[in-house]
C-alpha cells in the first residue's frame, strides 16, 4: 500500500479514537496500527517480568530512556492482560514509535526460552483493515441481495445470532427482516449536520444479512464496535466476553472485525477468549479483511490453528459474479470458504427518515484496472463510479440520501452470509451443533472459485443473485 494512502486512513483512525496516541508499523510499511508508547502482557509475574525486562534493556540503550516504563490502568483485566507503558506517547513524530519496537526486543531472547510470546503491541482491531473498507455503502433501489429466504420462523427452535459490530439503528424494525433481531443501539448516528457518521449502519446491514439468508434466527447485535468500528486489542477481548455473557453463549457469532500483527500465533489480548471459545458450543465465523493480503488476519485466522480449526470459520469475499475473489479480499491457507461480499444489498438505516452520508473514500473497483495497492482510499474525494452516482441522486459531488437499502462490499458482509448459511443449515437439518453444522455444509454445498490462481471453497446462498462485473478504463 502507498505510504501516503495509509497516512490518509491513519489520520481518520485516530479521529476515531482521539484520546488514544496511535503509531503504524511495523516499520512504517502500513500492515496495522497500534496504540503509541504501550505494550501488552499476560498479568501476574509474567507482567513483572516484561516490565523488569524493558526497563533493564531501556537503561542499557543508548537511544531508549526507562523513565516512564511502568503499569498503565489496571493490572489485568477480563481477558488476563496488562499495559505496561514504555514512552510518554506524546514523544516522537505522529505515527513512529521506536520505544514499543525496543520493548519487543527487550523480550526476544525470554521469549526464544520459554517458546511463546510474552509481549505484545496494543493493535487496533477494526472492521476496516488499516481504517480501510472494500468500498462506501451506495443507495440501492433494487431488493435485498440475497433475497429473503422462504422458511417459518420458529421461536422455540430459531438459531441464536451474536453479531458483535456497530450496534443498531433507532428505527431498524422499520425493516420488516429485522423482526426478531435486537441489542444495542448505535450511540451516535449522525453529525451535528445531521449527516450519518461513517460505519454506522454496519451492524444493521449486517443483521438484514444474516435474517435474509436464514429466517429462523434470533438475531443480536452488540456495539462492541461503536467507535467508527475499531477498538484496541486491549478492550477487545473484555467487550467479547462482555458480548457473549449479557445474553448466554450463542450458536453462532458473526465477526467482521480484526487486525494482522505480522505474527502467526494470534493476539494476545483475545487468548483468553480463544481459549473460553474452544470449550463452549459456540462457530466463530469471522472475516478475513480487505487489505487485499495473504499476512494472516486475527481473529480469522485461527481457523488454521488445529486447536481452533473447529471453532473458527474464515471467511473471504467474492467478486460480484461469484467466480473469483474480490480484489480487496485477504486470502491463503488460513481462509477457510469465499462467499459473495461485492454489491450485496440490505437495510443500513430503517425506513422511517432518510438519512444523508458524505463519502470519504474511494470505491473499490479502481483496484481492477491496474493499481499495485490492495486499499483504494482516497482522500479528501473520490472520483469514479461513486462520483458519478452522486452527481445523479443528490446534484452534489459528495454526498447521497440513504432511505433504508444500501448496496456495500467487503468481506464484512461475506461473513454473515456464511453465518446465516450455517444457521439455515442447521434448521434444516435439525442440527443443534453449529460447528458440526459448518462441516457439513461445506462437505454437501461448497463449490469451488478462483483465487489467485488456486481453487478455493465456496458458498453461494440459493437467494444470492450474481451482479456484472464492469470493466471500466482506469482512471487518471
Amino acid at each position: 500500500m502507498a505510504p501516503q494512502r495509509f497516512h490518509e486512513q491513519f489520520d481518520q483512525i485516530q479521529r476515531a479514537l482521539p484520546d488514544v496516541p496511535l503509531a503504524m508499523g511495523p516499520d512504517d510499511s502500513a500492515e496495522f496500527i497500534y496504540e503509541k508508547g504501550v505494550v501488552l502482557a499476560r498479568d501476574g509475574e509474567e507482567a513483572q517480568a516484561v516490565e523488569d525486562a524493558v526497563r533493564t534493556h531501556f537503561t542499557e540503550a543508548p537511544d531508549l530512556v526507562p523513565d516512564h516504563v511502568r503499569r498503565a490502568g489496571p493490572q489485568a483485566n477480563r481477558s488476563g492482560i496488562t499495559r505496561i507503558r514504555v514512552a510518554d506517547p506524546g514523544e516522537g513524530a505522529p505515527g513512529a514509535d521506536r520505544a514499543v519496537a525496543g520493548a519487543l526486543r527487550a523480550l526476544r531472547g525470554a521469549e526464544d526460552r520459554t517458546g511463546r510470546r510474552l509481549v505484545s503491541r496494543n493493535h487496533v482491531v477494526s472492521i476496516a483493515v488499516n481504517a480501510c473498507p472494500g468500498d462506501e455503502p451506495v443507495p440501492a433501489s433494487q431488493p435485498p441481495n440475497p433475497a429473503p429466504a422462504q422458511a417459518e420462523y420458529d421461536p422455540e427452535g430459531a438459531v441464536g445470532v451474536l453479531v458483535v459490530d456497530t450496534g443498531l439503528m433507532h428505527d431498524y424494525r422499520s425493516y420488516p427482516l429485522l423482526a426478531h433481531t435486537e441489542g444495542d443501539a448505535q450511540l451516535r448516528e449522525t453529525d451535528e449536520h445531521g449527516i450519518l457518521q461513517q460505519y454506522v449502519g454496519h451492524g444493521t446491514f449486517i443483521a438484514g444479512l444474516v435474517a435474509a439468508v436464514a429466517p429462523n434466527t434470533d438475531v443480536t447485535v452488540r456495539g462492541t464496535l461503536n467507535d467508527a468500528g475499531a477498538i484496541l486489542e486491549y478492550d477487545f477481548g473484555d467487550r467479547l466476553f462482555e458480548a457473549v455473557e449479557q445474553g448466554g453463549w450463542p450458536d453462532i457469532i458473526s465477526l467482521s472485525a480484526g487486525t494482522s500483527n505480522g505474527r502467526v500465533d494470534g493476539l494476545l489480548g483475545v487468548a483468553a477468549f480463544m481459549e473460553e471459545l474452544r470449550t463452549r458450543p459456540t462457530l466463530l465465523v469471522a472475516a478475513a479483511g480487505n487489505n487485499a493480503s495473504a499476512m494472516p488476519f486475527w481473529p480469522a485466522a485461527y481457523a488454521a490453528h488445529p486447536e481452533y480449526a473447529d471453532a473458527v470459520l474464515s471467511v473471504g469475499a467474492l467478486r460480484g459474479d461469484g467466480e473469483f475473489a474480490a480484489c480487496f479480499s485477504n486470502h491463503g491457507p488460513w481462509v477457510r470458504v469465499y462467499a459473495p461480499g461485492e454489491r450485496l444489498t440490505s437495510a443500513l438505516t430503517g425506513f422511517d427518515t432518510p438519512v444523508p452520508y458524505v463519502y470519504q473514500h474511494s470505491t473499490y473497483d479502481d483496484c481492477r484496472y491496474g493499481f499495485t495497492y490492495p486499499c483504494t482510499c482516497r482522500s479528501p474525494r473520490h472520483t469514479g463510479v461513486l462520483s458519478e452516482l452522486r452527481a445523479a441522486t443528490a446534484g452534489k459531488p459528495d454526498q447521497v440520501m440513504f432511505e433504508g437499502l444500501a448496496s456495500w462490499s467487503g468481506t464484512s458482509f461475506a461473513t454473515p452470509v456464511v453465518a446465516g448459511m450455517v444457521a439455515a443449515y442447521m434448521t434444516a437439518h435439525q442440527e443443534t451443533d453449529p460447528r458440526a453444522a459448518a462441516r457439513q455444509l461445506l462437505a454437501a454445498q461448497a463449490g469451488f472459485a478462483e483465487v489467485r490462481g488456486a481453487h478455493v471453497p465456496a458458498l453461494h446462498p440459493p437467494t444470492w443473485r450474481s451482479v456484472p462485473v464492469a470493466q471500466l478504463a482506469p482512471s487518471v
